[in-house]
């Protein structure tokens, strides 16, 4: 018995249309033959075989890389647009940048400490508040022992 695969995400297969070749890579093929052909036959004279055949496969390998590399299913016309439009019209580094909270406190409680140490230092010889001497205090307790 015949045993045929048959693949699961039939999104990635595309139509043939003409020696299994999709329309694309028909297009591609006919634009490189029709410029290269006649770039070979009209050079060849003036520069010699060898380099009109170097010439004009020159000119055709960019349209045939344009109808047969893909990756992750987009063409290489589109990769090359978004290669383009992400180092050149939009260049520079985008840094993803948060706002560290952390960082924030440290600096208050970095702040607050170094004012704490600013007024000890100016009020050397000062009782602090709530220590001094209590006068209302002594008379209610004398009147107690009483």
């Amino acid at each position: 018995m015949a045993f045929v695969n048959i693949p699961k995400d039939l999104s990635r297969i595309k139509t043939k249309v003409a020696l299994n070749l999709t329309k694309r890579q028909l297009l591609c093929f006919g634009t490189a033959v029709s410029i290269g052909i006649p770039t070979y036959f009209f050079t060849r004279g003036a520069i010699g075989n060898s380099p009109a055949v170097l010439l004009m496969m020159a000119i055709m390998l960019p349209l045939f890389l344009l109808a047969m590399y893909e990756k992750d299913g987009q063409p290489a016309e589109k990769i090359l647009r978004n290669y383009i439009r992400t180092k050149i019209y939009w260049a520079g580094t985008r840094p993803y940048k948060t706002e560290n909270l952390y960082e924030i406190l440290e600096m208050e409680g970095k702040s607050i400490a170094t004012e704490n140490t600013s007024t000890a230092k100016t009020a050397v010889g000062k009782r602090p508040a709530g220590k001094g001497k209590s006068h209302g205090r002594k008379k209610i307790r004398a009147k107690r022992k009483k």
